[in-house]
């Protein structure tokens, strides 16, 4: 991703994960120039394949963003790689500064930036993490279906996580940890499905020939499993975007927070969408890259009817200041796309 950045476009995306590249291929499509901003760091970079995709389950992260790129620059948009540290509001759109110093400017802001999952503080989890422990059942469930998988406990979720879990394998127990114990409610439908409760604080795991063997307690009983799910808090990559007053809040779900959006990903800031796991903790890939794809359409759609107001205005009023001041951006915009 070495292309170099244009002074202005009309559309800056920022993340190039599912979400950001199928909104960008949605926009360089309308003809819109649009530059794709990535700072190399997908959420699910740890994981084999991506799963639950039609036509592209099991495929390799990075191929699946590779094929990505290339469908992007196939339709004349850009892709460079880049972390975006701020963003400020000029005039009708955004100036968007880098961490090497680049600024660009554009008319609209597509942010994907995603998410990122803070793991409990067990020793071994984050090596472990996108292998054998694990946190979707649909994500990765198939692969470790019928195997030993422990739960550990970490807040509102881990009980529904273990009862999703018991629906691939009849051995799943839940480690208390250091969560409360699950409620009368609760324990009467773990229960019901066969699924025990491990009392005791989780003090690390057991590993032997690269792989997950058990789950260690702080009084050193040793817990045979396979796999471990862990529900982890969720927070959304959005620091930059504090100077447009968008700060990430709880999720209603007490999952983490995220940048709240209406269903197409228009946020409170005119002219700032979101897509993608940065406003929908759950959204998996197939999720994410339709919620890019509406975005990047809704985007196009604005524009249009900035464009078109502006055209009927220039034509009421042909020889006013911002008649003049319109067209030579019209130029300018048709310039950039070699029209």
């Amino acid at each position: 991703m070495t292309e170099r950045l244009r002074d202005a476009y009309d559309v800056v995306v920022v993340g190039g994960g599912a979400a950001g590249l199928n909104g960008a291929m949605m926009l360089a499509r309308s003809r819109r120039s649009v530059v794709v901003v990535d700072a190399g760091a997908p959420r699910n970079a740890p994981a084999e394949g991506v799963h639950g995709l039609l036509a592209r389950d099991g495929m390799p992260p990075a191929e699946l963003l590779e094929r990505g790129r290339a469908e992007v620059r196939r339709y004349g948009g850009q892709v460079v790689a880049g972390t975006v540290t701020e963003a400020a509001r000029v005039g009708g759109g955004f100036t968007v500064g880098l961490a090497d110093g680049r600024t660009v400017r554009a008319r609209r802001l597509l942010v994907t930036t995603g998410l990122a999952d803070e793991l409990p503080d067990v020793p071994g989890l984050r090596e472990r993490w996108g292998r054998d422990v694990l946190h979707c059942p649909y994500c990765h469930g198939w692969e470790v279906r019928d195997q030993a998988i422990g739960v550990l406990a970490t807040g509102p979720m881990s009980v529904h996580q273990a009862l999703l879990f018991r629906q691939l394998s009849d051995d799943v127990v839940v480690f208390a940890h250091t969560a409360p114990r699950p409620s009368d409610e609760q324990a009467e439908q773990l229960a019901a499905r066969g699924v025990r409760v491990v009392d005791g604080e989780v003090a690390g795991l057991e590993i032997a020939d690269d792989r997950l063997v058990g789950v260690q307690l702080a009084d050193g009983t040793v817990v045979a499993r396979d796999a471990l799910v862990v529900a982890t808090r969720m927070t959304a990559r959005a620091g930059f975007l504090a100077g447009l007053g968008l700060r990430p809040v709880e999720h209603p779900s007490g999952m983490g927070e995220h940048i709240p959006a209406d269903a197409v990903g228009r946020t409170d800031v005119p002219g700032a969408w979101v897509a993608g796991n940065v406003t929908d903790l759950s959204a998996q890939v197939g999720a994410a890259a339709a919620a890019g794809a509406m975005a990047g359409a809704q985007i196009n759609a604005d524009l249009v009817a900035e464009e078109v107001r502006d055209a009927v205005a220039a034509r009421r009023a042909p020889f006013s200041a911002e008649s003049e001041a319109r067209a030579a951006e019209a130029v300018m915009s048709d310039s950039r796309h070699g029209l």
